[in-house]
């Protein structure tokens, strides 16, 4: 069987409602908000309670978080840079289904790499994509410690920890940037919310 370029046997499907008229029916604009951090630095804290406030404003919202996907879409990944960066690409992707369907989609994953984070927003507009960097000290996180990894790491039991023997990017403009060791999670959130809400005019 001849190789063939895969591109040339996929034509795009064009449907006659389009991302405008779905978002039309929901009254909200849709959105990406990608949430990046180290682990423990407070994204899955955040994450629920914006999609919780958007909820009771009857927002139309979709969560994704970084260990619920690697039980499913991307569990046949394991964790070299290559699987991490395809994660993150697997991730994007469905993000940006999400937002064409209309949805105010909020995103919560280490995504430690500045290229990973530039190619998820370079699959939406302008604005359509909200880059929250949720900050914390490496030391705060460790002291936090919510999934017990670094416990792990310190026990030998894991390795190629972000933020101690992996690099993480930070990220250089984010829309947002909140320092969870510094501000409250209420006040984290109201900052998210207006940013949010500035969007939706």
């Amino acid at each position: 069987m001849e190789n063939q370029d895969a591109d040339s046997n996929f034509f795009c499907q064009q449907s006659t409602i389009d991302p405008i008229l779905r978002a039309s029916i929901k009254k909200q604009i849709p959105l990406c908000i990608w949430m990046t951090g180290l682990s423990g630095a407070g994204k899955s804290t955040l994450a629920n309670l914006l999609e919780n406030a958007l909820h009771h404003k009857k927002l139309h919202t979709m969560l994704l978080d970084g260990d619920n996907l690697r039980r499913g879409l991307c569990a046949d990944l394991g964790f070299t840079h290559i699987d991490r960066t395809e994660n993150i690409r697997r991730v994007a992707e469905v993000c940006r289904l999400m937002v064409d369907a209309g949805l105010i989609v909020i995103a919560a994953f280490i995504s430690p790499r500045e290229a990973q984070r530039a190619f998820a927003r370079s699959l939406f507009s302008e604005q359509q994509f909200i880059e929250v960097f949720v900050d914390a000290p490496i030391e705060e996180c460790e002291k936090r410690d919510p999934k017990g990894l670094y416990k792990k790491f310190r026990a030998g039991r894991l390795k190629a920890l972000t933020g101690i023997d992996d690099i993480y990017e930070p990220p250089k403009n984010p829309e947002l940037h909140i320092k969870t060791n510094v501000d409250c999670p209420d006040v984290c959130l109201h900052k998210i919310l207006n940013l949010i809400e500035s969007r939706q005019k």
